[in-house]
């Protein structure tokens, strides 16, 4: 299954390292430096997974997320969410579904991981 994926992250060698990993099975790739602009991305595309950094400028992950869930309509306040973090995931963010986030996956992360979190995220079998 190919996807639609909004890559949102301020560091410029993070999204285009993970644009690298994703391309191999993503239709369109759509990138952000921040959540605003993730959000303005998100108002005109249709999206099918978002992987979000968390440590930005302007609007951080975890507002982003909730931004999206309390303010767009359905299906794109459902969008399902990724969380990236270099953070031990136990001390630093144990609630992040209750954020808004469906998944979380710390750094360093491989393309077979990644690609399975979007499959089951998106409720697609791993292939």
């Amino acid at each position: 299954m190919e996807y639609r994926i909004l890559i949102v992250d301020d560091i410029f060698i993070n999204r285009v390292l993970l644009k690298e990993v994703v391309k191999r099975f993503a239709i369109k790739c759509f990138e952000s430096q921040n959540g605003k602009e993730a959000i303005e991305i998100l108002q005109r595309e249709d999206i099918d997974v978002i992987l979000m950094d968390i440590e930005m400028p302007v609007m951080n992950g975890v507002e982003t997320t909730r931004y999206i869930r309390e303010n767009f309509d359905y299906p794109k306040k459902r969008t399902p969410i990724i969380a990236l973090t270099a953070y031990n995931p136990d001390v630093f963010f144990s609630d992040y579904n209750d954020i808004g986030f469906n998944q979380l996956i710390t750094k360093p992360y491989s393309m077979e991981g990644l690609k399975n979190t979007i499959d089951e995220v998106c409720g697609k079998k791993n292939t």
